[in-house]
């Protein structure tokens, strides 16, 4: 079933103090309140150097034939609909991630040369995939993996749940869809992972070996490389999970599908 979002002035405010919309604080003024932020106000927090602007999705914009795609790529102009939560998600990620953002982009300039603007190959579903609900995961315990891999969600959320607490185990949201979901209380959350592990694995060198590999074509090939990870698993991303009982019969905790295995993590320093 299609996600509708709440209207703006029905959201609860409590909301955006919890996980996942409490990271994106900084930006309350954009999401908080009754008031819609305008294009211009969303241009106006665009970090120096950012070459892409945020552009009103009207007739005219539109009027171009470009692909979506191609508009940012030849001219800059992201098309953002006006007074949307969805894009207004997404004029966020850019703001924090635009190089991240840029990688995808390319990416996807690549496959429309290949396949054309009507057609998608397997690559471009990976990384529409991965644009909409993906998240990096910094692990400084790969022992981590192995739970993860045999999806034993009690093993990952229970009996390891320190690692998301001390540091060993660290998200950083990527996805605009996961923040838009997000405004419901209670949506059971699953991001699609990429995964950067090692001991000095941080969010900021996960993002930037996940950026560096995207931009290689090393990975996101195929949508099967991206790992579930069920959010609200994560202490703090929803009220029921300092329970046991929920990490054992949550639906979200699904069992792994037989035959189903995950590319190894990346390392820091990895482009390839």
């Amino acid at each position: 079933m299609r996600y509708v979002a709440p209207a703006r002035d029905v959201v609860d405010p409590q909301i955006f103090g919890r996980m996942p919309l409490a990271a994106w604080r900084e930006h309350a003024g954009l999401i908080e309140g009754r008031d819609w932020p305008s294009v211009e106000a969303l241009n106006a927090r665009r970090p120096d150097g950012v070459r892409e602007r945020f552009a009103a999705q009207t007739r005219e914009l539109l009027a171009d034939g470009l692909h979506y795609e191609q508009r940012i790529a030849e001219r800059g102009d992201i098309a953002t609909r006006e007074d949307n939560w969805h894009d207004l998600f997404n004029a966020l990620v850019w703001l924090r991630h635009p190089g991240l953002k840029r990688a995808l982009n390319a990416r996807q300039m690549v496959e429309i040369a290949h396949m054309g603007p009507k057609r998608r190959s397997r690559a471009q579903y990976a990384l529409t995939h991965f644009d909409e609900a993906g998240v990096v995961v910094a692990l400084r315990d790969p022992a981590l993996l192995r739970l993860w891999d045999a999806h034993d969600w009690h093993g990952l959320f229970w009996r390891e749940r320190a690692a998301w607490l001390d540091g060993r185990a660290r998200v950083e949201l990527f996805g605009h869809a996961l923040l838009e979901h997000a405004l419901t209380p209670g949506q059971l959350l699953v991001g699609k992972a990429l995964v950067v592990a090692g001991a000095e694995a941080s969010p900021a060198a996960a993002v930037h070996a996940c950026t560096q590999a995207i931009r290689a074509g090393a990975v996101l090939r195929d949508p099967l490389e991206l790992r579930p990870l069920p959010l609200a698993g994560i202490p703090g991303w929803h009220l029921d999970n300092g329970q046991e009982v929920f990490c054992r019969e949550a639906a979200c905790f699904r069992p792994a599908r037989a035959g189903r295995c995950y590319p190894a993590a990346l390392g820091c320093g990895a482009e390839t």
